[in-house]
């Protein structure tokens, strides 16, 4: 009988957590800044197409980035485990584009649940558009 109630305080507490925003679905991660120094401002409208695409210094803020923020689900060099999209097999150009910036922006859900948080809420534009950058400059094997 304590199994059940131990698992009905956990279950709790996951609602809890989960109501509360502090829990998302790959863990809870504290978005890393970016230093951005150097890049152009991109304001705040986002572009449909990066900005930074073949931009050296772009990608190699887009590799620091991405090493902080997104290698704990989406693989280290972006190289999936398989439980996040291997994002090296992104359309490159203004398809891809347009796939990354919808994910960034919205994030995604699946049965209510967050699988991974509107990155666009915790990092700019620039950041963003370099992580892409950094992604089109990867080799897929």
């Amino acid at each position: 009988m304590k199994k059940i109630g131990s698992l009905h305080t956990g279950l709790l507490m996951i609602g809890v957590l989960t109501v509360s925003g502090s829990l998302w679905a790959h863990g809870d991660v504290t978005p890393q800044n970016v230093d951005i120094s150097g890049l152009e401002s991109l304001g705040e409208e986002w572009r449909e197409e990066n900005p930074f695409r073949n931009n050296e210094l772009a990608i190699e803020i887009g590799k620091s980035a991405y090493a902080q923020n997104c290698a704990r689900c989406h693989g280290l060099d972006a190289i999936s485990g398989g439980i996040a999209p291997d994002l090296r097999e992104l359309e490159p150009g203004l398809e891809g584009d347009e796939w990354y910036a919808y994910r960034v922006i919205n994030g995604a859900v699946r049965n209510g649940v967050p699988y991974m948080p509107k990155m666009a809420d915790f990092m700019s534009q620039e950041a963003l558009w370099s992580i892409r950058a950094w992604l089109e400059s990867l080799p897929v094997e």
